[in-house]
């Protein structure tokens, strides 16, 4: 789009690049039937998926054409003709046992530190805002979790916690690339739905796939005993014990 002439006021300008940036109820409806699949496609392969794997390659490949749908069809090429133990196992070992590839978002953003007690509790707090109640089975930080919220609540609010979890997205797709895992397919999918990373973001990823996320301060372990529990795992700091009557504090 060309830059708008500076007489038009700034309001105008806003408000007409915001237009220009809608998108129809068609392409809405692509947009959320993608994130509905990658959604799936990142979910534990288990029995029931498996047997659906047909059906998925299916849909992918009626999707019309996109450099999203082409990575998305590149991965169910194999994704469908894997054995189901050799995916559980390939699953296991990329999201499991990396943690520069744990699917748990806020685990980049935080470490392991109390501040991602908070964010957690308001990733919850987004989705029962919007009317969406998740089971029990997942933290809500889980990326088919949030992309199952992203295709249900639109691009803006629904696709928030997306965008601003950007740079871990990008740790995750380089490292599942340096592994040469097809699961990298679908995270160049979704990276490529968002808008791209700027040069901070790439010196923030870099740094993080250096050093580390961030770790709890000296003195303020949230586990006990100097151990920290894996990106899946969410245990709240225990509660100050209650104060009795009388008690001068």
């Amino acid at each position: 789009m060309s830059p708008l002439p500076a007489t038009i006021p700034a309001i105008v300008r806003t408000r007409v690049r915001a237009a220009t940036r809608r998108r129809s109820p068609e392409e809405a409806e692509r947009r959320a039937l993608l994130l509905r699949l990658l959604s799936l496609l990142m979910q534990y392969p288990d029995a029931e998926l498996t047997d659906g794997r047909a059906l998925l390659a299916k849909a992918v490949a009626a999707l019309p054409k996109s450099p999203a749908a082409a990575e998305l069809a590149a991965f169910t090429g194999w994704f469908t003709h894997e054995d189901p133990d050799a995916l559980q196992r390939h699953y296991v070992e990329m999201f499991d046992l990396r943690r520069k590839s744990s699917l748990y978002l806020t685990y980049y953003l935080h470490g392991d530190t109390r501040r991602r007690g908070m964010a957690l509790l308001a990733l919850a707090q987004r989705y029962r805002a919007a009317g969406w109640e998740i089971d029990g089975g997942e933290l809500p930080d889980h990326l088919p979790v949030v992309l199952e919220f992203a295709a249900l609540a639109g691009p803006g609010r629904g696709e928030a916690p997306l965008r601003q979890h950007r740079r871990g997205l990008e740790l995750i797709q380089h490292a599942l690339t340096d592994a040469g895992s097809p699961y990298r397919h679908l995270l160049a999918a979704l990276c490529g739905l968002l808008p791209p990373p700027t040069e901070g973001d790439l010196a923030a990823v870099a740094q993080l796939a250096a050093e580390g996320p961030p770790a709890e301060e000296v003195g303020l372990d949230p586990y006990g005993n100097g151990e920290f529990a894996p990106p899946g795992t969410f245990m709240p700091p225990e509660p100050a014990p209650p104060t009795r009557q009388g008690d001068p504090r």
